[in-house]
Order: C-alpha cells, then sequence, then structure tokens
C-alpha cells in the first residue's frame, strides 16, 4: 500500500479570532477595492482598511450615542450624528455621501460661479459604474452590527447615513491607496500641528510619519498593509482619531499575520509494506 499522507488543516483567517476584528467582512472590502482599482490587494491590507473603517464608523457612533444619551435616548437619530460632527470635526468624513443624503441637506452652503450665478446642487448620476453611493447598502449588516456592539439601535435613516458615510470612507481609502503605490509613498500630504509663536513644534511620532512619507517598498501592483496605512494619514487629516485608526489596523494585522502561522495537523501517517 502506499503512504497515506497526513492531513493539513490550517488554521487561518478565515477561522481564526482574527475574523472578530472589524464587521465589515474581507470580502467586502475587497470588492470596494476592485470597484475602484485592478491591482491586487493582499490580504493585511484588507485586514487593515477593515479595521480602518470600524474604527471611524465606530467613533462616530460613540459620539452620536452620548448626543442621544443626553436626551435619555438609546435610538439614534440623524440628528445625532449632525451633532456628534458639530462637536467633533475629525468626525467629518465620507464628505462625498454629504450630497445623497437629506439629513446633511444644506449644510454644505450655496456655491456661486465666477458671476456671481447660484451653482445648482449635482444630479445624481444613473452611471453604470459603481460608484459608493449606490453600493451603500452592502454596509447595513456590518453598521447594525456595530450598533449592538455599542449598545444602540438607530432609525433606518441614521442607519442609511452610517452607511453611506461607511461606503464612501472606504472607496475613498481604497482609492487613496491606490495612488500610494502609483505615485511610489505619499508625496502630497503631510501632517499639520497648531502651535504658537514662541512654542516648537513637535517632533513627528513614528505613526505619524507615515503622512510623509515619499517612498515606498514593495512591488507597483499590490496594494500592501503600508500603503493602506498611507492612505489613512490622507483620509484622516489629525488627531486622536487618525492615531487611534493607525493603532487599531496595526494590531488587527499582527493578529491576522500570526493567526496565518498557526496549523493543526490531523491524522497520520502510515507506510506498510506487501509481506
Amino acid at each position: 500500500m502506499t503512504a497515506q499522507p497526513a492531513r493539513l488543516e490550517r488554521i487561518g483567517p478565515e477561522t481564526a479570532s482574527v475574523m472578530d476584528v472589524s464587521p465589515f467582512k474581507p470580502s467586502l472590502v475587497r470588492t470596494v477595492f476592485r470597484d475602484v482599482t485592478p491591482m491586487h490587494v493582499s490580504r493585511s491590507a484588507t485586514w487593515a482598511a477593515a479595521s480602518v473603517t470600524r474604527t471611524v464608523l465606530t467613533e462616530i457612533i460613540d459620539a452620536a450615542r452620548g448626543a442621544a444619551a443626553e436626551e435619555a435616548r438609546k435610538k439614534l437619530i440623524p440628528r445625532d450624528l449632525l451633532s456628534a460632527i458639530d462637536r467633533n470635526v475629525e468626525l467629518e468624513v465620507g464628505g462625498k455621501w454629504y450630497d445623497h443624503s437629506p439629513t446633511f441637506k444644506g449644510l454644505n452652503g450655496v456655491m456661486y460661479d465666477a458671476e456671481g450665478v447660484i451653482v445648482p446642487p449635482r444630479k445624481r448620476s444613473r452611471s453604470r459604474r459603481p460608484s459608493a453611493v449606490a453600493g451603500a447598502h452592502r454596509f447595513e449588516a456590518g453598521v447594525k452590527k456595530l450598533l449592538r456592539n455599542r449598545g444602540v439601535t438607530a432609525v433606518p435613516a441614521m442607519v442609511r447615513d452610517l452607511d453611506g458615510i461607511a461606503s464612501v470612507f472606504l472607496t475613498d481609502l481604497a482609492r487613496d491607496a491606490a495612488m500610494v503605490v502609483r505615485e511610489g509613498g505619499v508625496k502630497r500630504f503631510g501632517t499639520v500641528t497648531l502651535v504658537t509663536s514662541d512654542e516648537p513644534g513637535p517632533s513627528p511620532s513614528p505613526q505619524e510619519s507615515l503622512g510623509a512619507l515619499s517612498t515606498r517598498r514593495g512591488d507597483a501592483r499590490t496594494i500592501g498593509r503600508d500603503d493602506v496605512l498611507a492612505a489613512t494619514t490622507i483620509q484622516l487629516f489629525g488627531g486622536r482619531l487618525r492615531q487611534r485608526a493607525l493603532t487599531e489596523a496595526r494590531e488587527a494585522t499582527q493578529s491576522y499575520r500570526t493567526a496565518g502561522k498557526d496549523f493543526a495537523v490531523t491524522g497520520h501517517s502510515v507506510t506498510t509494506q506487501n509481506l
């Protein structure tokens, strides 16, 4: 009889506890990346993007929950979202969604052209090209899971706005990550720190220095984890939210890499000979 090889059962990212790192599934994140770029996306980049999106949405939900708590409510309404953004400008992300949501109607102000004529709002396009706005519903399950995890619920209009913000933010993150790969690093963005005239500016931390990268490692066809982190520094202009997003993304990808190295061996090899 021939030898029976041992069966190897991999305990990787699809079965390890790292799956709980984000309510936004890797398959959904990869779909968003495919919508904006033909580049290959590494698994660690997928986990990093999912983690950053989760961090941003969690921060928004917590701020809105605080606004609702002042009125002794546990169900979030659009007014809570506006209050959260008004109190913390760091939460103003996914701006392209604002033109499509009644919640944000009128907040962008009236635009005038060079001759002083009011520019009408942009009409919704029926283009066949996939868009973050058209695909916002894909994020509903993840948003509802985040809401449950934070101990709150939300009216449908609020869920819709959180869906849209998540979709637009992740789409912009994917687009910027692809730009980082094409341009070989972050060339046009950095960190701005406000200080007084007689106070020396602080030196950037290793995490914040990502915003000033001029070169990158890796091939020119693959979006890696560091490309997503660099894109995060573009999307989140600074402050505590950016730092938290970068830190949690690093932890998430580190957990992924650790899980990917674990293997379980079941069965055994048996070799017999005819006597």
